[in-house]
């Protein structure tokens, strides 16, 4: 599967090319929640969710005291700009 260039925003990519771009960075797909997926990476963890306007990043366990660290990207950035921004971490 070939994917759109990475200026495309990303509500130009169909969902099959999305979630394999979210594989290709190491995400695992919830088997029940089929619009969330999990990434561990070194020294942090996050669910990643498809809404119907945005992805929702939540950083688990991402501050000093342990709490979240939510963040939500627009899909109307190009997929450069939203995994350089989720996959660089909290």
């Amino acid at each position: 599967m070939m994917l759109p260039s990475a200026d495309t925003p990303l509500y130009n990519h169909p969902l099959p090319e999305i979630e394999e771009w979210l594989r290709s960075q190491g995400c695992e797909q919830d088997r029940n929640e089929l619009h969330c997926w999990y990434l561990e990476r070194g020294t942090w963890k996050a669910e990643l969710c498809l809404d119907v306007e945005e992805l929702t990043v939540r950083y688990m366990n991402a501050t000093v005291e342990g709490r979240d660290i939510v963040r939500s990207f627009k899909y109307s950035l190009s997929r450069e700009d939203i995994d350089a921004a989720v996959f660089s971490g909290p």
